[in-house]
């Protein structure tokens, strides 16, 4: 029975798009909206599929000056991204790059991963694949500490080796 649900599914899926692409006579209010697709909640971060979605409804966008290198360039256009989840008051603010539609998207991305950092605490899948990161790099030095210090003993015994004997008779 549990072989037949996947099935099931795929082909309720299919029916929807069906009915909801060929009811033209239907009015607008009847008709079915077209499912999501499942890939929508990661776009941006292919790695990390577990990131909160985002409501528009609970955010807050505002659009500032940017400040930093660049000058009458950067002081004049309000391109820089302020935005406020307004459930947790989390602000992250976005200038990344000299495009709106670029550092929205990239604030967006960034306050995905401070709410999951903010709901999640130690268990994030962000502050895990952070912490495996910093443990391979600690393996890695490790292991390039140890066969520095091989070599250098390996060095040392052949000096050792080459050395002159004094042969006094």
């Amino acid at each position: 029975m549990s072989s037949l649900l996947p099935l099931t599914s795929c082909l309720l899926g299919v029916s929807r798009r069906l009915m909801w692409r060929a009811a033209p006579g239907v009015s607008s209010l009847l008709r079915l909206t077209p499912p999501a697709p499942s890939w929508v909640a990661a776009v941006g971060k292919k790695d990390l599929p577990g990131l909160p979605v985002l409501l528009e409804d609970e955010l807050e966008e505002q659009f500032v000056r940017g400040s930093g290198p660049g000058g009458q360039a950067t002081n004049k256009t309000s391109n820089c991204v302020v935005l406020k989840h307004i459930p947790t008051g989390i602000v992250v603010k976005c200038h990344q790059t000299r495009s709106v539609d670029v550092n929205r998207k990239r604030a967006r991305e960034i306050m995905r991963e401070k709410l999951d950092v903010a709901y999640k605490g130690e268990l994030s899948e962000l502050l895990v694949k952070k912490k495996e990161s910093v443990l391979r790099k600690q393996e890695k030095r490790k292991r390039v500490n140890e066969n520095l210090e091989k070599k250098r003993l390996f060095k040392k015994a052949l000096a050792a080796d080459t050395k002159p004997e004094d042969d006094t008779v």
